[in-house]
């Protein structure tokens, strides 16, 4: 790391867990359960976006809405941005367990999808502690979002954005699977199974990181 950055955060003090797995991968499901157990953030980059381009006088909209239309990925720097943001609020407006003192749990959603991305996070914001990867099947995935296209009205909830998405995440995402592998900090686990034994799994990995009973 450059002598002259320092992260925004301290991670002896905010826990950054960063939840990663293909796109129909049940990444969303399983972080609102272990929210409720564990007192964590939730901040899911995909949601910041479409926040951010539907945000009236975004200077980011129109760039943010081509990239989701296309299945390619946001200029990093707008990410990070609107993480670092989500994540100075949520430490300036939460009190209650690991929340005190500038203190905070975080688990980041579908993030970081490219090496660029993770270096630059981890240098400006905020050191990653662990990280989760959901995996699972193209055909798992590509059911999942069909149906969820149904009733979520996303315009990438179609077979043509969803190959375009698997293939970005083969492509990007996977190197950095392999990059926090190498740091031990990556729990993989299997999301073809129920919702309840995953999140089994998930739970076990998160209490013993954090070193509290299993919830």
């Amino acid at each position: 790391m450059p002598a002259d950055i320092s992260p925004v955060f301290d991670s002896e003090k905010v826990t950054v867990i960063y939840v990663l797995g293909g796109p129909g991968a049940g990444k969303g499901t399983q972080c609102s359960k272990l929210v409720g157990a564990y007192s964590f953030c939730h901040l899911s980059a995909g949601d910041l976006l479409r926040e951010e381009q539907n945000r009236e006088g975004s200077q980011y909209g129109e760039l943010i809405r081509t990239c989701i239309r296309e299945g390619t990925i946001v200029p990093m720097e707008v990410t990070v941005k609107l993480l670092e943001n989500a994540m100075s609020a949520e430490i300036e407006a939460r009190t209650g367990d690991g929340w005190s003192n500038g203190r905070g749990r975080f688990l980041i959603d579908g993030f970081p999808r490219k090496m660029d991305q993770a270096l630059k996070f981890d240098e400006e914001v905020c050191l990653a502690s662990m990280v989760i990867f959901f995996t699972t099947t193209e055909e798992v995935m590509l059911h999942r979002l069909l149906e969820r296209g149904k009733t979520s009205g996303r315009e990438d909830d179609n077979v043509e954005s969803i190959r375009k998405r698997f293939r970005t995440y083969e492509e990007q995402t996977m190197p950095v699977i392999r990059h926090y592998s190498s740091h031990g900090k990556v729990v993989e686990i299997d999301s073809t199974a129920s919702v309840e034994q995953v999140y089994r799994e998930a739970s076990a990995a998160v209490s013993k990181f954090l070193r509290v009973p299993l919830a």
